[in-house]
């Protein structure tokens, strides 16, 4: 390989349902990519956890298959995680425990209490990330609580891409990004927060070192260069968390550029140069570089809602029915004839960060038909992430362009609906595989291939933009404070449900 135009770096992303890795030359085309799938277990409620050997062979697979397609080097590999992942190891990195996912909400409890606590709040702000059962803090709690013999027994605390560098590198490092989503670390030091420490229980010595997320790694153990068919002194990026990362491969690197994701799950996300929250705590603050912060909020249901309304009001559609229920929405007129539904069918994140609620329709009458019911259920994903866009802007960040990317993209109804529910124009760029581009632009730089990040914006290109209506807009407008009022108006009504929960019949399990 002569010169840099050349140059190859293949973005590895570790997400919740598989690994994907693509190769991408640094003009931003992609020649090669492979994906390998691996289950989410849910053996108890609450829980959701992996077989982080699993996710090792993934990675190794992704990796093999894409450097046998390329046929050609490689400058080096950079990592995008899914973040809040906590892995209990021994002294000889061995997991004692599963990697339990963002998506585990065990530690409801014990999140609940530190919410309550004088510092909460302030806990909160230093770390960047919300107390939640998703964070690591929680669930070291819990650990704490429920298993102290276990507890004792672990040497080290990691999350799942720190424990694949180190089966791939032999080096026990976190990076900023991940690190500042474990409700762990002080976003303003850079350094392991001694109060959240005590908190948990446990030491400095048992965390990973922490490291910028251009940290470059010399090269791959013996049996990582045999297993991928790379080259033993390979560069490797530590890289960062896939919500950063999606923002820098849909080119939303400039301040006032929110990126909007809606997959299973949901988030917006707009960078910043100084971390921060607002003083309300409803966003999140998660670094990409020490320059560079996402703040934005993840919900919880943003796809699996209409996964879910597929099955409970349209069954005879079968698997694979979004086009029928999307049709099925637009036969309903903007605002559901005044039917609004809370989508809270797996708790929620942002902006109140509680495990608490549930899912609710309000304002049903003899009128509603399933098409109501089907678009009440969008409706409320874009009205949620509508509070979350609210909440940047009251921790005093600008929003003047949103880029939005996910499975939901694919549907022009849906693309509308959110345009006219945030009241603001929506791009939507060329396709593209947003954190595995994000972590090969993050590679780039740390090698030197390109100047900066900051080229991501010249990369990406906006195919369509969705304008919001105006009647549409106003309709939204007029229901969103309602929509943001039954989050308050029915935490009773939840805490009770849960009060109840242990004394009624076990709740159905997911389909």
């Amino acid at each position: 390989m002569s010169g840099p135009l050349r140059a190859v770096v293949i973005g590895v992303d570790i997400g919740t349902t598989s690994t994907k890795a693509v190769a991408y030359d640094i003009d931003g085309r992609q020649l090669a990519h492979h994906s390998v799938g691996y289950p989410l277990d849910e053996p108890h409620p609450g829980y959701a956890e992996q077989d982080p050997h699993l996710i090792h062979a993934a990675v190794l697979e992704s990796l093999r298959a894409v450097v046998a397609e390329l046929g050609r080097p490689v400058a080096g590999l950079a990592f995008g995680t899914a973040m809040h992942s906590l892995i209990g190891l021994d002294a000889d990195g061995n997991p004692l425990t599963r990697s339990l996912t963002w998506a585990d909400s065990r530690a409801s409890r014990q999140a609940e209490r530190l919410r309550a606590i004088p510092s909460g709040l302030a806990l909160h702000r230093r770390t960047g990330t919300p107390v939640h059962p998703m964070a690591p803090l929680s669930k070291l709690l819990w650990f704490a609580e429920q298993d102290p013999t276990l507890f004792g027994r672990v040497a080290y605390w990691v999350g799942i891409k720190d424990w694949i560098m180190l089966r791939l590198c032999d080096a026990l490092v976190t990076d900023h990004s991940v690190a500042s989503a474990t409700g762990l670390m002080d976003i303003h030091q850079l350094s392991w927060d001694e109060e959240a420490l005590g908190i948990a229980g446990i030491t400095e010595e048992q965390l990973p070192e922490l490291v910028p997320t251009t940290t470059v790694l010399d090269g791959l153990t013996a049996e990582a260069a045999a297993a991928t068919g790379l080259p033993p002194d390979t560069k490797v990026v530590v890289g960062a968390g896939d919500g950063p990362l999606a923002n820098l491969g849909l080119g939303a690197v400039a301040p006032g550029v929110m990126a909007c994701s809606i997959g299973t799950s949901g988030a917006m996300r707009v960078m910043v140069e100084r971390p921060g929250v607002d003083p309300l705590g409803g966003v999140f603050c998660y670094a990409l570089t020490e320059q560079r912060w996402a703040v934005g909020g993840a919900i919880n249901n943003g796809g699996i809602v209409l996964d879910w309304l597929g099955d409970a009001l349209a069954p005879e559609l079968g698997e694979h029915a979004e086009e029928e229920l999307l049709a099925l929405a637009a036969e309903a007129p903007v605002g559901s004839g005044g039917l609004i539904m809370l989508p809270y069918l797996l708790s929620e994140r942002a902006p109140h960060w509680s495990a608490l609620p549930r899912g609710a329709y309000v304002g049903l009458t003899h009128g509603h038909r399933r098409a109501h019911l089907v678009r009440a259920g969008l409706e409320g994903v874009c009205q949620q992430l509508a509070l979350v866009l609210a909440s940047v802007r009251a921790a005093g960040n600008e929003v003047r362009e949103i880029r939005a990317s996910g499975g939901f993209a694919r549907s022009p109804l849906w693309r509308q609906m959110l345009a006219d529910v945030l009241g603001m124009p929506v791009g939507f760029p060329a396709g593209r595989e947003g954190s595995s581009f994000g972590a090969a632009l993050l590679g780039m730089e740390a090698l030197g291939l390109v100047a900066s990040i900051d080229v991501a914006a010249d990369l990406v290109h906006i195919e369509q933009t969705a304008r919001p209506a105006p009647a549409a807009a106003a309709t939204y407008a007029a229901l969103l404070p309602l929509f943001s009022e039954l989050y308050a108006a029915l935490v009773p009504t939840f805490t009770s449900l849960r009060r109840l929960a242990p004394s009624l019949p076990p709740q159905p399990p997911p389909a």
